[in-house]
C-alpha cells in the first residue's frame, strides 16, 4: 500500500478535548484510544503531517452540546451570539490551554514538535515529525494595548481569528444560522484595526473563518497580508453564515491567501443538517466551486477535526485516506491534490510569515 499524502490541516480543537480530559489526558493523546477525531497513533497513521491547533475560550452559553448540535439537525436554525469574553477572564483560559499543548510536546518524545517558521514545518515534516502551529480561535485573551499579543507571538502564536462566533472588543463574529449570508453586523472597531496592523507588523496570520463580511472587508483594505479562512466552506453550496461568499473567495485567490475546507456536516450538506449520513458528494461540490473561485494555488484542507461534526466516511482523522481517494475521483491529478493536502498552505506560510 503506498504511503499517505501528507496533510497539512488548517484547523483542530484537539486542545480543548485534552483540556477537557483531566486525569484521562494521556490515553486520549497518546495511546490511540479513538475517543476524538485525534490522537498522536492516528495522526502519523493516517499522514496527519501537521496544521493549526486552535486555543478556544468556550462559552457559558454554549455548554449543552448536544441540546446545540441537535437544534442544527433541524434547519432553519439561528442562535444568538454569545456574550463577550473580557481579556481577564480570558487570559487565564488562554494560558492553561498553552500549557496543554506545551505538555502533548513533551510527552510525545519528539513526535510532535511547535513551530514557528515554514521551514521548521518543512524540517519536522522531513523528519516524520508532527508540525504544529499555535493559533487562538478568537482574540479574547487580548486587551486594547495588545501587549499580550506580543507575549504570546514570543511563545510560539503564529496565527490569530479576532473573533470567534461571538464579539470580541475587535469585531463580530457570525452566528451559527441557517440560511444565511456572513453580512451579520458592523466590521472591526478601532481596536480591530489595531490588531490587524499590528499582526502584519509581527507576521503572525490573520484567520477570517468566523469574521462577518464586513469585518472581512475591514481586513482587506488594511491588511498587507494574503487573506486567509482556514476552515470556511463555500456558500455557494451550502448557505451557512460561516460559508464564503463567491466574492469572499475570489478576493483571497487575488492577494494569494487560503481558503481551508472545513469537514463539518453543517458547513457541508446543502441543508444545513449536522447529520454525519451523508455522501461525500458534496465535500467534492466544495473543492470544485472553491478551486473555480479562489484558484487552485489557494485551496487547502482545515478540518475542524475535534471541533465538528464530520461526515461518516470521513470520521475522524484516520478518515483522511477517503478523503484524499475522493479526490482522485474526481480527477484532479496527484499534483493538485498534494497542493490541497499540503503544499499550498506551505506556500502561503512562507509568503506570510517569510522561509
Amino acid at each position: 500500500m503506498p504511503s499517505p499524502i501528507p496533510v497539512f490541516d488548517g484547523h483542530n480543537d484537539i486542545v480543548l478535548k485534552i483540556a477537557g480530559a483531566g486525569a484521562d489526558r494521556e490515553k486520549l493523546w497518546l495511546h490511540g484510544e479513538g475517543a476524538g477525531h485525534l490522537d498522536l497513533p492516528r495522526m502519523q497513521a493516517a499522514g496527519f503531517a501537521g496544521g493549526f491547533f486552535a486555543v478556544y475560550i468556550p462559552s457559558p452559553e454554549y455548554e449543552d452540546l448536544n441540546a446545540l448540535e441537535a437544534r442544527m439537525d433541524n434547519p432553519p436554525y439561528d442562535f444568538p451570539l454569545p456574550a463577550l469574553i473580557d481579556h481577564k477572564a480570558a487570559q487565564p483560559v488562554a494560558v492553561e490551554m498553552l500549557g496543554h499543548l506545551l505538555w502533548m510536546e513533551r510527552v510525545s518524545r519528539g513526535r510532535l514538535r511547535w513551530c514557528r517558521t515554514a521551514g521548521d514545518i518543512r524540517a519536522a515534516m522531513a523528519a516524520g515529525v508532527v508540525a504544529g502551529v499555535i493559533h487562538f480561535e478568537g482574540a479574547e485573551a487580548l486587551d486594547q494595548n495588545l501587549d499580550a499579543l506580543h507575549l504570546f507571538h514570543a511563545m510560539g502564536l503564529r496565527s490569530i481569528g479576532p473573533v470567534w462566533s461571538r464579539p470580541t472588543i475587535f469585531g463580530h463574529g457570525v452566528p451559527f444560522r441557517f440560511p444565511s449570508t456572513g453580512d451579520t453586523g458592523p466590521g472591526l472597531t478601532d481596536a480591530g484595526r489595531a490588531l490587524v496592523r499590528e499582526c502584519n507588523a509581527l507576521r503572525i496570520m490573520l484567520d477570517l473563518s468566523h469574521l462577518n463580511e464586513q469585518g472581512f472587508w475591514d481586513v482587506a483594505k488594511l491588511s498587507d497580508a494574503p487573506l486567509v479562512a482556514t476552515h470556511s466552506n463555500a456558500h455557494a453550496v451550502s448557505a451557512s453564515s460561516r460559508n464564503l461568499s463567491d466574492r469572499q473567495l475570489r478576493a483571497i485567490g487575488d492577494t494569494g491567501g487560503m481558503a481551508g475546507l472545513n469537514f463539518a456536516t453543517c458547513f457541508l450538506r446543502e441543508d444545513g443538517r449536522e447529520s454525519p449520513d451523508m455522501t461525500l458528494d458534496p465535500v467534492k461540490r466544495h473543492i470544485e466551486h472553491m478551486l473555480k473561485l479562489a484558484g487552485e494555488d489557494h485551496v487547502g484542507l482545515g478540518s475542524d477535526y475535534d471541533g465538528a461534526t464530520t461526515p461518516k466516511d470521513i470520521g475522524g482523522v484516520e478518515g483522511l485516506p477517503v478523503l484524499i481517494q475522493a479526490m482522485r475521483e474526481m480527477d484532479l491529478g496527484e499534483a493538485l491534490i498534494e497542493k490541497i493536502a499540503h503544499r499550498n498552505w506551505l506556500r502561503l506560510l512562507e509568503r506570510t510569515w517569510g522561509a
